[in-house]
């Protein structure tokens, strides 16, 4: 098989160079694949399989430059960067990657939760500016702190372990009880979670139907001084909302490692003509993305919460294995 390996990185060459892939002829690209992407009529003819990541957009016109496409590997959990109904009628099969990289992202997300609420941001930058004055990074003592923990699959439940040995009142809304938590955590409705976190995490997969779930009548209902993170999709937040209850006071500091629109350059002179949105919807994330990026109380990372060396081999293994077994007539973790 004829394979081109789209997002290809640095941290990846090592699980390369020490496995055998005699069975699949692999052309690696460091882009993603998008409508730019400039590829030869052999490759465009020949290509069996398509490797990404979430990075790449897969539009049914992108596809359709494929002449002999049979297999979309994404290295992801989520697929929603695919158009499936294109796949379906083409008889394109997608496998994605699922359960990879739940304590990274849980491990990260506590880190990030420590560096908001003990300022630790604004400290370092002051410190660079000689600011030595401890009393503007007061922080708080997360023992007395309510942690509000939207989703409670194994990346909820962790990051509710945490929390319970950090001693902290833990709040869950999640569709269905987690028994490895029962034991200390308060399962509620998402009501009752806004009005009663100090912390809100989100740790829910992305669909059409919980888009923006956290919007403008979800900050109302919040905590003065509320922090919020979310190392899950970025199309779960409202990114206008958030910046307007940054501004206003009522969200104290936020932590994102996700972002709507996400992988647009937004230091793009020419942003305009580079992103092809008829609302407007990512020319407005991508121009609020650089003011959050200047306010010191809001952390933003480049959706790394997964990223560590054990969690990308662990992707690079199952979905080549998902390959594999596909082509042995199984299909292990096939979407569509």
């Amino acid at each position: 098989m004829k394979m081109l390996l789209f997002d290809f990185r640095e941290s990846e060459k090592e699980f390369f160079e020490t496995r055998d892939f005699k069975d699949i002829d692999i052309t690696f690209i460091e882009a993603p694949l998008n409508e730019d992407t400039e590829l030869t009529e052999e490759q465009l003819s020949e290509t069996d399989v398509l490797c990404v990541f979430v990075s790449s957009t897969l539009t049914a016109d992108i596809l359709g430059r494929f002449k002999n496409l049979r297999i979309i590997a994404t290295r992801s959990t989520g697929y929603n960067h695919i158009d499936l109904m294109y796949c379906t009628k083409n008889n394109i099969a997608v496998f994605n990657v699922e359960h990879y990289g739940e304590d990274a992202v849980a491990q990260y997300t506590t880190g990030l939760m420590i560096t908001l609420v003990r300022k630790l941001l604004p400290a370092y930058l002051g410190m660079n500016e000689s600011k030595l004055n401890p009393s503007l990074y007061e922080g708080r003592t997360l023992q007395n702190l309510t942690i509000g923990i939207i989703g409670c699959g194994a990346i909820g439940s962790s990051v509710a372990k945490t929390a319970n040995f950090f001693g902290m009142r833990i709040l869950v809304n999640t569709y269905m009880k987690n028994p490895t938590v029962s034991d200390f955590v308060e399962y509620v409705d998402l009501d009752k979670l806004l009005r009663e976190s100090d912390i809100i995490t989100l740790h829910i997969p992305y669909t059409p139907e919980v888009y923006h779930i956290i919007s403008s009548k979800e900050f109302d209902k919040m905590k003065q001084g509320v922090y919020i993170i979310n190392t899950a999709r970025g199309e779960l937040i409202d990114i206008v909302a958030l910046y307007e209850n940054l501004i206003s006071g009522k969200v104290k500091g936020a932590a994102l490692d996700v972002l709507e629109c996400e992988y647009l350059s937004v230091n793009n002179d020419n942003l305009a003509d580079e992103i092809r949105d008829s609302d407007g919807r990512c020319i407005a994330s991508a121009l609020l993305t650089q003011k959050l990026l200047d306010m010191d109380n809001v952390i933003i990372t480049p959706h790394i919460a997964y990223n560590t060396k054990e969690s990308v081999n662990y992707l690079l293994e199952e979905t080549f294995n998902n390959i594999r077994d596909f082509s042995k007539g199984m299909h292990t973790n096939q979407v569509c």
